[in-house]
């Protein structure tokens, strides 16, 4: 599956989630293929849940959660991980964490999207590339409150 994914995982990537320099809807949509959210044709309308979407998933979320902006979709992939997996942003990225004066909830969803999308490799067995393709990067959003021009508003 991943093969056919827009961008295949690497540490690289996971490194510009964490240091914000991806919009948060990119974000999002790397968490949104790998649970099986399909892209509409009208590149305007909602990714909706797909046959592979697992049933929570669907049930809770017919159409792909904002999993920066929303609460609730956060605390979903939180719960998602599995125990045995819970440390692999410390493990492998050897991510301490923000600082204080760095803690917004953009970033610490962040941190929980990244730490989902290793699990997700956990689980398949598949190892974490180094490098690998990368979209555009984005300077860091200069209010990392408000995240960058057109990232939904954080509830």
């Amino acid at each position: 599956m991943e093969d056919s994914l827009s961008w295949p995982l690497s540490r690289s990537l996971l490194d510009a989630v964490l240091a914000d320099r991806l919009s948060d809807r990119l974000v999002a949509e790397l968490v949104w293929e790998r649970l099986g959210y399909r892209r509409q044709r009208d590149g305007d309308a909602p990714w909706l849940a797909g046959p592979q979407t697992p049933q929570a998933w669907r049930d809770a979320f017919p159409e792909a959660p904002e999993v920066v902006a929303t609460r609730p979709a956060s605390v979903a992939l939180t719960r998602s991980i599995a125990r045995e997996h819970k440390q692999l942003l410390k493990k492998q990225l050897h991510f301490a964490g923000y600082r204080i004066g760095e803690l917004y909830p953009r970033r610490t969803r962040r941190a929980t999207v990244v730490s989902w999308l290793l699990a997700w490799l956990a689980a398949r067995g598949d190892v974490l590339p180094a490098d690998g393709a990368l979209p555009e990067l984005l300077d860091p959003p200069v209010n990392p409150v408000q995240g960058h021009p057109g990232d939904a508003p954080v509830g």
